[in-house]
């Protein structure tokens, strides 16, 4: 498995770079929902906070599956 020049796999770097985008925008969201709700877009806030929770839950399955590559070993020398 490559690790290029991070220490980590290719694997484990992708589903950190998704997580922390995913994490990053959800931080945002919570922004564009105070907009929209501010200027009486119902509809579109509740859109931004179902973006949001699939962010969360995006994040969340990185999580699991970066716990799973460091219990088997398969994220790269700089996880261990």
């Amino acid at each position: 498995m490559a690790t290029g020049e991070t220490g980590f796999s290719d694997v484990a770097y992708d589903l950190i770079s998704v997580q922390y985008h995913a994490l990053k925008a959800g931080h945002d969201y919570g922004q564009y929902v105070r907009d929209a709700e501010n200027a009486g877009h119902q509809e579109i806030a509740e859109f931004f906070r179902k973006v949001m929770a699939e962010d969360s839950e995006r994040a969340a399955e990185c999580h699991r599956y970066l716990t799973e590559l460091s219990k088997a070993d398969d994220a790269g020398p700089a996880a261990r």
